[in-house]
């Protein structure tokens, strides 16, 4: 038998799914026995599938079989922007992990657009990389998750691998660090240093990650004794420009309440602070300021950023390696994230 009828009556070629129908069998499991998959299949069950192939007439897909036997050379990395400081700087290192065990990275950007995340997936899942990684944030109420979820479960049923960094919002391996708790402890040491009337700068556009680090946050200063810190949480546009704009945007009686800006991202923060110091204003003097991920061009900054450390090469190492384990029993993997105080929020003083 050279394919099966089609409604049309017109034969088309057999696919996996036929091989598991006939077989009696499900996709995945039709998939580990024709594809070379590592993973063990009962004999009966083998024997089920290569007969259903045989009598069907079933052909392999050559790129999913070298896929499932792990002789694809390539990972696919999905980032929200590399133009980011935080997301190039991830990008590198992933890429550096995979090289060092001989694999090449192939890199989509979604421009923080869930649709367009879900039109990249699909079309991953036809190239058959080895193992997809996002390393976009997740969106808060997506409107195309479930379709991202079935997409990413049709990808592992023919042998890849998927792995989140830092999202916790779908159902696959992940690789987190507590953007909550870094943020919460920050706030705790800068309420430490006196700082109480805090303006809270998150992302305007709906993100888990941001939400959290704002969460973070809010409740430190509130277990520091700041009863108020949820009234001064505001949400710009969600880049160096919008931190900046929004600073520029408040009146001037605002500013002067003002002791701290923290922004959710270090890139907002070097907004905000450039948004301050066109105000008029002196860094640290003045005001303080702090951010979140310690990317590595606040080492030109003036003053040195306080901000929250995410250790991006453990990061991508741990997501490199469970992109590339056989594994099976791998359970999630938070790398801490610390504050660092620095010279941009130095102790007020005592009244």
């Amino acid at each position: 038998m050279n394919g099966m009828l089609g409604d049309s009556g017109v034969r088309r070629p057999v696919t996996l799914d036929d091989v598991a129908r006939a077989a009696g069998v499900s996709q995945p499991t039709a998939s580990r026995v024709l594809n070379g998959s590592s993973r063990k299949v009962a004999e009966s069950y083998r024997e089920r599938v290569l007969e259903a192939a045989r009598e069907l007439g079933y052909t392999p897909n050559l790129p999913a079989q070298a896929m499932a036997r792990g002789t694809s050379r390539t990972i696919a990395l999905v980032i929200s922007l590399i133009s980011d400081p935080y997301f190039s700087a991830m990008a590198a290192e992933i890429m550096k992990q995979a090289e060092a065990i001989g694999l090449h990275v192939s890199i989509a950007v979604t421009e923080r657009q869930a649709d367009r995340e879900l039109d990249l997936v699909r079309e991953l899942r036809g190239q058959q990389p080895r193992a997809i990684i996002l390393a976009g944030t997740g969106y808060v109420d997506p409107p195309s998750e479930q379709q991202l979820v079935d997409e990413l479960h049709r990808y592992e049923e023919t042998g890849g691998r998927v792995v989140l960094i830092s999202r916790s919002d779908l159902p696959f391996e992940t690789v987190d660090f507590d953007n909550h708790e870094g943020s919460r402890q920050l706030a705790r040491e800068l309420a430490g240093l006196g700082y109480e009337r805090c303006l809270v700068l998150g992302s305007g556009t709906p993100l888990l990650s941001m939400r959290r680090r704002v969460e973070g946050f809010v409740t430190g200063l509130v277990e520091s004794g700041v009863a108020d810190a949820a009234t001064r949480v505001h949400h710009p546009g969600f880049s160096w420009a919008g931190a900046r704009d929004f600073v520029l945007s408040l009146t001037e009686a605002e500013v002067r309440d003002l002791q701290l800006v923290f922004a959710v991202t270090d890139d907002m923060a070097l907004g905000a602070l450039a948004g301050l110091r066109e105000r008029g204003l002196r860094i640290p003097e003045d005001i303080g300021i702090a951010g979140f991920d310690d990317i590595s061009t606040l080492r030109d900054v003036v003053p040195k950023l306080t901000t929250v450390h995410v250790a991006l090469n453990a990061v991508a190492q741990e997501a490199v390696y469970r992109a590339t384990t056989t594994d099976a029993e791998l359970t999630r993997r938070t790398v801490p994230a610390y504050p660092v105080i620095r010279a941009s929020t130095p102790p007020l003083p005592q009244h």
